[in-house]
């Protein structure tokens, strides 16, 4: 099936990962969304689950291992051509993630990447529900007393 205007939604990962007070983020390399700044993610495979999914992105586009801690929000992205037909259509099932290792560097269909806290989003104009599940993961992961101690992840 190809992305671009496929016969039926494709499923796809975003990661919402923290390194204590600061989100990691992507500026896109590749349609949709081209040279915008994003969540890492990615189409999930066959026969891998959506954690699965999630580790393997964050690794392939910024080099990061990551913890995957739980589901945050379920969003669709449709978007349709001047004659109304649907062009791209993804469900994206975002989670939340801590930091574990690594230094962030861009890698496959990432072209920067960055570590920005909440107050500094405005600047990366990412899309409404992009930064809506950030918010909303950001009050999970602090909710949730992450990171606990050395053990979790953000203080490795």
């Amino acid at each position: 099936m190809t992305r671009e205007y496929p016969n039926q939604p494709l499923i796809g990962v975003g990661v919402i990962v923290w390194r204590d007070d600061t989100v990691l983020l992507i500026r896109r390399g590749k349609p949709p969304r081209q040279g915008q700044w994003s969540l890492p993610g990615g189409l999930q495979k066959l026969g891998e689950t959506v954690f699965e999914a999630a580790r393997r992105e964050v690794m392939e586009e910024t080099g990061v291992e990551i913890r995957v801690l739980e589901l945050t929000d379920v969003v669709d992205l449709i978007e349709r051509d001047d004659d109304g037909r649907v062009r791209y259509h993804y469900t994206l099932v975002d989670v939340v993630a801590g930091w574990l290792r690594g230094e962030a560097a861009p890698g496959s269909d990432a072209a920067e990447v960055a570590w920005a806290g909440l107050e500094a989003l405005p600047r990366y104009r990412l899309w409404s529900e992009t930064e809506r599940v950030i918010r909303r993961a950001h009050q999970s992961w602090r909710e949730a007393g992450w990171p606990r101690n050395k053990d979790t992840p953000g203080r490795n």
